[in-house]
């Protein structure tokens, strides 16, 4: 099993930037993607960021977003700028086994608690 544990949530103002942490534990593979999805109340889980030999974005977050990996902590960033309200969401941090970018969240196998972030106007 994998243990993934956010930090880094928390209340801003927009235009703010905020960085997100998630720290892997457990069962390591010798590739795996890892990446963030965010809920907003009322709304489906939609995808943010991942990254494993590159990184990809939501067309909404990107050139406000970045996603970074330290693979001797198993901890994946995602630094966030220029927050807008519509950023206001919990987000979960999610890794896979392999090297495959996918935007669906079935398709990963592992998901974090989620940690609330939330831009006010």
């Amino acid at each position: 099993q994998v243990q993934l544990v956010e930090s880094g949530g928390g209340l801003v103002q927009a235009g703010g930037s905020l960085r997100l942490s998630c720290a892997a534990s457990g069962r390591t593979f010798s590739s795996s993607t890892m990446g963030w999805f965010r809920q907003a109340p009322g709304k489906e889980r939609e995808f943010v960021a991942a990254i494993s030999w590159t990184d990809k974005y939501a067309d909404s977050v990107k050139g406000r977003f970045a996603i970074s990996r330290d693979h001797a902590k198993n901890t994946v960033y995602l630094q966030m700028n220029s927050l807008k309200p519509e950023d206001t969401a919990v987000y979960y941090c999610v890794l896979r086994a392999g090297l495959l970018f996918t935007v669906v969240p079935g398709d990963y196998d592992y998901w974090g608690q989620g940690t609330q972030v939330t831009v006010s106007s």
